[in-house]
């Protein structure tokens, strides 16, 4: 491999000649030998330095054309376009495991950005520290990339994937219409329940989800960005954070704005935590709704075996002609990867010590996979899943006119109490409720007939 020699502050360090990174990424490229190449910085926070950056030299270049010039933005611009397409991917290896600030990976940002728009502009015209972090420090670089990447995986890749499941299940609503099973609590038998009406609990459990994620939205729309070090916005001039915030609104098409309370914007991240808060509570609802589908398909013969799920892939090495709900086993385990990034997001938003919090790569970590995971965990449940539920309509009437809670239609009729013994001798002596009812004299045939209907008790 051939190098060439790059210099910081603390001397010269070989780079390989064939990546745009300078020597402060080269440094944390061998300090932190931790998770390399498998816990790299997610390409979601790589994306978003891209638009804050080109929205920094825009900002920059209207406020101080002298020092940001037109060619310093347009080559800039052209760099940052680059990293936002993902084309410089291989330009950013740095892991997460690295200063909390996540400061080598701001650095890792303006030294690419740098070395691109220099090769771009034919001219060694702009410096990482001077030109590309102009305005900035890492301290509030790193927060408003947490920021933005948040924002455009939630808006873009988690909210449409609820979208599309809510719109199944609202499809699977109306093709099950009057088809009258038996309901279920603490696992036992319970009074029927329309299917139906089952699908509109788990329908309306994601449309709650979703208006939860969108409350979470409008406080990640806030930007640290201005702030600079220590959030008094030293080197930064007036009204940066304003004019910068409104161009990555430009750029994202999301409604950005400057946060009002820089200091807060640094060394909390509440925001984070109640936006990752209603992602675990779609996670949840989807290990709810996974669950339900797994039991009722259980089966085929000595299971609830009330639906059928699509047969994707033999699920046996040793039993031939088994098939597994392994679609409702992903959506069970990724919810569960959520559940523990939860408890790692809130132990490190704890960590806001004075003027900043030092946990920010791990929280960014753990917020994206949690959202790229659920986000494509619900898209193969829907695809694989969801949309081949069918009804087993006679199961569902066997196990409805099986069920010993029938007799609660008995209760306006002959009391609780002679309901009660009525459950018992059936149960007991493996009869029917009506014939228990009859022989126990608490109605006649044509009377516990005439009151005597499951189907309209939903």
């Amino acid at each position: 491999m051939e190098y060439r020699i790059e210099h910081d502050s603390m001397g010269e360090v070989k780079v390989p000649s064939d990546k745009y990174w300078g020597a402060q990424t080269e440094r944390s490229h061998e300090n932190f030998l931790i998770g390399v190449g498998i816990e790299t910085m997610p390409k979601e926070i790589t994306k978003a330095f891209g638009f804050l950056k080109k929205a920094a030299a825009i900002a920059n270049n209207s406020l101080n054309a002298t020092k940001m010039t037109e060619e310093k933005m347009v080559a800039i611009g052209k760099a940052c376009d680059e990293v936002i397409s993902g084309k410089l991917n291989d330009h950013f290896p740095l892991v997460v495991w690295q200063t909390g600030s996540g400061t080598q990976s701001n650095m890792n940002a303006n030294e690419v950005i740098a070395n691109r728009a220099n090769e771009i502009a034919g001219s060694k015209i702009c410096h990482p520290n001077d030109d590309i972090n102009m305005s900035q420090s890492s301290n509030d670089t790193f927060p408003t990339a947490m920021h933005i990447s948040a924002v455009l995986e939630l808006e873009d890749k988690l909210l449409p994937a609820v979208e599309t499941l809510i719109a199944t299940l609202i499809k699977l609503e109306k093709e099950n219409e009057g088809i009258v099973k038996s309901g279920r609590t603490h696992l036992q038998d319970a009074v029927p329940i329309s299917f139906s009406q089952e699908i509109s609990g788990w329908r309306a459990s994601l449309e709650r989800d979703r208006e939860l994620v969108l409350l979470a939205l409008k406080p990640l729309k806030e930007l640290a960005l201005g702030g600079t070090a220590t959030g008094t916005g030293l080197n930064a001039p007036k009204g940066f954070d304003v004019s910068v915030a409104k161009a990555i609104a430009d750029l994202t098409g999301k409604d950005f704005i400057t946060a009002s309370n820089k200091f807060h914007a640094l060394t909390s991240k509440d925001e984070i935590v109640f936006a990752h808060g209603a992602v675990k509570a779609l996670a949840a609802d989807m290990m709810k709704i996974a669950n339900d589908v797994r039991w009722l398909a259980s089966g085929p013969r000595d299971g609830l075996g009330e639906i059928s799920i699509p047969a994707n892939e033999p699920g046996s090495s040793i039993m031939p002609g088994k098939v597994n709900p392994t679609q409702c086993e992903q959506v069970t385990m990724v919810a569960v990867q959520i559940m523990g990034n939860d408890a790692a997001i809130g132990m490190a938003a704890t960590q806001g010590n004075f003027e900043l919090n030092v946990f920010m790569p791990v929280i960014a970590y753990n917020f994206l996979q949690s959202v790229r995971l659920l986000s494509e965990s619900i898209v193969s449940f829907n695809d694989k899943c969801a949309v081949g539920i069918k009804a087993n309509k006679d199961k569902m009437h066997d196990n409805l006119y099986n069920s010993l809670m029938l007799v609660t239609a008995l209760n306006p009729y002959i009391g609780y109490e002679k309901a009660a013994k009525t459950s018992h001798k059936a149960y007991e002596e493996n009869i029917s409720l009506k014939e228990a009812c009859v022989s126990l004299g608490f109605l006649t045939e044509e009377k516990f007939d005439e009151v005597f209907h499951p189907e309209k008790m939903v």
